[in-house]
């Protein structure tokens, strides 16, 4: 036998330890078999990737779900193929745009007028490493859309979120939240040379920084937070990093993604996990690799950093705030 060629028992042996690796690297299947009849559940950025494969998961077990895109036209499709696939005829499209706090409070306006409940609440949508963009209202796109955007959201939806507990809100952040660091002196990147991997690494720690935060701000309403790393994914997230386009990357280092990223179906697990999980009843301010419980990082966990970064959003958002109560666990908003 030539020496170069490998025997087809060692090439069934190498193939099904790189499925091993693949499975243990991603996590897994969602373990819960929970359905939600009766429960109604938002999901951002629903039309692609993580959140389409979320909303699709969350319709096969019998949930109200309503997705949330900045481009209706692509959400509508989304929503009529989960239709389709899940024969749940509860699933509809709702234009949201994350870079736009005019669009936020409209669609939250809505919500709070014709849904009678809100259950669940996925954040999910997100940028990843684009340009020096700015939103509608002059945030650095980054921070804008995947953490002050969900941060109003989160806060306009919370009267409606407590009347519906036991409720949930998953905001899904990044492993990248480590590399990150809050600079309240430029948040927004107006003064330092844009470094659009930083950006994104702060955004990201924003969010594990709110979840902590808003969960103890809201303990004893019935209304938990959690937040988590779905691990890397086949995503239309990162096509602004140049990976899809380098012919380095396809080749040499497509054998090694193969193994460590995941597909949308996949990374959509944790969420999922998050969403319906019964023996996560009453389990908040907590932050989840897949479908396991890790400590974030140190700066993740810095109390003072967290109130201080829930004021200064509440400022750049205009939240109107309501501070009846010395105990943090009662400055909730209005």
């Amino acid at each position: 036998m030539n020496r170069y060629i490998l025997p087809l028992s060692a090439l069934g042996t190498a193939v099904g330890g790189a499925v091993l690796l693949k499975d243990f690297v991603a996590g897994g299947a969602c373990p819960s078999k929970t359905t939600i009849p009766g429960k109604t559940v938002i999901v951002t950025g629903a039309n692609t990737g993580i959140g389409k494969q979320t909303a699709l998961e969350l319709a096969r077990r019998g949930g109200t779900i309503i997705l949330a895109c900045r481009d209706l036209e692509k959400c509508e499709a989304a929503a009529k193929e989960i239709r389709g696939e899940t024969l749940n005829h509860r699933v509809n499209a709702r234009h949201l745009d994350l870079a736009s706090l005019k669009s936020i409070r409209e669609f939250a306006a809505k919500i709070i007028e014709e849904e009678e409940r809100v259950h669940i609440l996925i954040n999910n949508a997100a940028v990843m490493r684009c340009p020096h963009w700015t939103t509608e209202d002059g945030f650095e796109m980054q921070l804008g859309v995947n953490y002050l955007g969900h941060f109003l959201l989160t806060n306009l939806l919370l009267d409606k979120l407590k009347a519906s507990a036991p409720s949930r809100i998953i905001n899904l952040s990044s492993l990248a939240h480590v590399a990150g660091h809050i600079d309240f002196e430029d948040l927004n990147w107006e003064k330092r040379k844009y470094d659009t991997k930083a950006a994104y690494c702060q955004s990201k720690l924003a969010i594990v920084l709110f979840t902590k935060e808003l969960s103890r701000r809201l303990q004893g309403t019935g209304v938990t937070v959690n937040a988590l790393h779905p691990g890397v994914a086949r995503t239309e997230l990162g096509r602004h990093t140049g990976m899809h386009s380098s012919t380095f990357s396809s080749f040499t280092l497509g054998p090694i993604f193969w193994l460590l990223v995941k597909s949308p179906q996949l990374a959509a697990q944790p969420s999922t996990y998050l969403a319906v999980a019964e023996e996560l009843e009453g389990v908040s301010g907590k932050y989840f690799e897949g479908l396991k419980e890790k400590a974030p990082a140190p700066e993740a966990e810095d109390e003072e950093v967290a109130g201080r970064l829930w004021a200064e959003s509440a400022r750049l958002v205009g939240l109107e705030m309501s501070y009846g109560s010395s105990e943090r666990g009662q400055r909730l908003p209005k």
